[in-house]
């Protein structure tokens, strides 16, 4: 087979920041992908914090058998206070020379890809991000690993709460991740039918949350479902039950997901998304590309500099909001 010209022979592979449903997909997309290109690959376990501590281990094809169904990763991750610091950096290159990787993948979230950025800025070293957070709010995709299988996880207990809300005549609120995106929010909020979706990017006062509450009561309705986002201005879900009593005297139960949208078994649409992102990574890497995240837009696989993937505020889907105004009526 016709290799490749490499500007790139000894690469790693890390997880940082929070865990996401795909990221075993990706690893092993990206040692897989790796070996068959004629590289070197390491993976490093505990994310930033493992690098600066030189906690690296050689990988090969076994190391990723049987693990694109697993939620979590293999590599562990972790938050690294010292990574924020240059001399943790420094020491972080200085493990990568001690090893001759000259490639590094970064797998994870805006956090994530500000250190990668950092690290690009300060050495020598080639880096490119691939986008794995719930919260599918990172500029220059439109999906990230993990969102999917997360959506899926919290519309199924979604569905469970509505037979009980329907059964005792209940308005219940349902708090899901997304403390400065809506994303989850209001995708699993039409897909579970619930009458109003409360997220950061848009304004909601109490007063229109009373009038809309009324508006549902008049039609008819004796349960209703709000799904509110972690991060909405609003408050929490327990703030606003606590804010409806008090003010207007409406009872409501409340329920709070959690982090159980972040475990469980990877859908075949964060796999897929996860394998092909791992693979066009290193493929990133061999023709010398870096200070960038791949991402899929459009479906099509693309580029975008590190810095733009939070720098640039990735909107809620316009016609998505709309859609569920005219369906939750």
């Amino acid at each position: 087979m016709e290799r490749r010209q490499k500007k790139v022979s000894r690469i790693a592979v890390l997880t940082s920041g929070g865990d996401a449903p795909g990221m075993n997909a990706c690893v092993r997309a990206v040692v897989r992908t790796a070996i068959n290109e004629g590289l070197s690959i390491f993976g490093i376990q505990g994310g930033y914090e493992g690098l600066v501590e030189g906690d690296i281990i050689p990988m090969s094809m076994r190391s990723v058998s049987n693990i694109i169904q697993r939620g979590g990763t293999i590599l562990k991750t972790s938050r690294c206070e010292t990574f924020y610091h240059k001399v943790g950096r420094k020491r972080a290159y200085d493990v990568l020379r001690e090893w001759n990787i000259d490639g590094l993948i970064v797998i994870g979230g805006d956090g994530s890809f500000r250190g990668a950025h950092a690290l690009c800025e300060e050495y020598r070293i080639n880096i490119i991000g691939v986008p794995a957070t719930i919260d599918n709010d990172i500029y220059g995709t439109d999906l990230t690993i993990g969102y999917d299988t997360a959506v899926n996880t919290a519309l199924d207990l979604i569905d469970k709460i509505r037979d009980t809300a329907e059964s005792h005549s209940r308005l219940f609120i349902v708090e899901v991740m997304g403390r400065e995106a809506g994303f989850i929010a209001l995708a699993v909020g039409i897909c579970g039918g619930a009458e109003e979706i409360l997220v950061p990017e848009r304004r909601m006062s109490y007063e229109q949350l009373y009038e809309a509450i009324k508006v549902w009561s008049k039609a008819g309705k004796t349960s209703s479902l709000i799904v509110v986002a972690e991060g909405d201005e609003l408050g929490n879900a327990n703030q606003i039950a606590a804010r409806l009593k008090k003010d207007y005297n409406i009872d409501c139960r409340v329920c709070i997901l959690g982090h159980t949208q972040r475990g469980g078994s990877p859908t075949a649409t964060d796999r897929l998304l996860a394998s092909r992102l791992g693979y066009h990574a290193v493929l990133g890497l061999i023709e010398g590309k870096s200070d960038v995240m791949v991402g899929w837009v459009n479906n099509q696989i693309v580029f975008t500099p590190l810095e733009e993937t939070w720098e640039k505020k990735k909107p809620l889907d316009e016609e998505l909001l709309q859609i569920y105004k005219t369906l939750s009526r």
